[in-house]
């Protein structure tokens, strides 16, 4: 065994998935990641989690202290030091019980919305991958589509791009919202990616509108189809990605 990954633990798999390892680690991790496949899938499912945290929390760092809170933890409050603590105390925590509570609520957001997120970081996390962009590779394409297919519960067919440049690598399987998802990925010549994230709902919808959104640089352009989802995710023009977003629509409804 590599002597460089018989030490590896859950804290630095962690510590790897959150992007705060050295190069010299980061290799080793890899290496010991190519090896433990399970693993690989786990710590691939943590990076998107972090990233769906970031996208959902980040924005909060940049709001303003409450004044309420400041005019409390001023020095010159005439409250003696302990009620001044216990105030501080009390307030604090009703601004996150009431931002929790605020927060559980949703603004009843588009029904395909998450989808677009939801693909475009997970084209953000996996479509970088030098090594391993993929759990199952193009040349095993009748076992990825049967094994998807089985785990979806639904037939899949991922399309044909040849004509548009692009050549299928391979897919894996993702965690969702409401089981798993399928992601097909595919490369052209130049080495530029697409990803083709599909998702399953628990009932038809009934939204059959085409959409484009762009997420940190990515663009995407997803919809809902019966009881599917679907999302094309490339950092391209927006031009064309809807020609290539067109040739998938048209091959999965012939």
């Amino acid at each position: 065994m590599n002597t460089n990954t018989r030490s590896i633990g859950e804290q630095e798999l962690h510590a790897f998935a959150d992007g705060r390892l050295d190069a010299a680690r980061r290799a080793a991790v890899e290496t010991w990641l190519a090896e433990h496949p399970d693993m690989r899938q786990t710590v691939a499912e943590w990076r998107i989690q972090g990233e769906q945290l970031h996208h959902a929390f980040d924005p909060v760092l940049d709001e303003a202290v409450p004044a309420r809170l400041t005019e409390a933890a001023k020095p010159a409050s005439r409250l003696p030091p302990l009620r001044m603590a216990a105030a501080i105390a009390w307030l604090a925590v009703g601004g996150v019980v009431g931002y929790a509570v605020r927060s559980s609520v949703p603004a009843a957001p588009q029904p395909s919305a998450s989808l677009a997120r939801q693909a475009a970081l997970a084209h953000a996390v996996f479509s970088p991958e030098v090594r391993h962009p993929v759990e199952v590779g193009a040349a095993e394409e009748t076992h990825l589509v049967a094994w998807l297919s089985k785990r979806l519960g639904a037939e899949l067919k991922p399309p044909r791009l040849s004509a548009q440049g692009f050549d299928l690598v391979g897919g894996r399987l993702l965690p969702g919202e409401a089981g798993p998802v399928a992601q097909f990925m595919y490369q052209d010549a130049r080495g530029q990616r697409l990803t083709l994230y599909v998702r399953r709902d628990t009932q038809d919808s009934g939204e059959t509108a085409f959409r484009y959104t762009r997420e940190n640089g990515i663009g995407v352009f997803y919809w809902l189809d019966g009881r599917f989802g679907y999302a094309l995710s490339g950092e391209m023009e927006k031009a064309d990605l809807l020609r290539i977003a067109t040739a998938v629509y048209q091959q999965l409804n012939p």
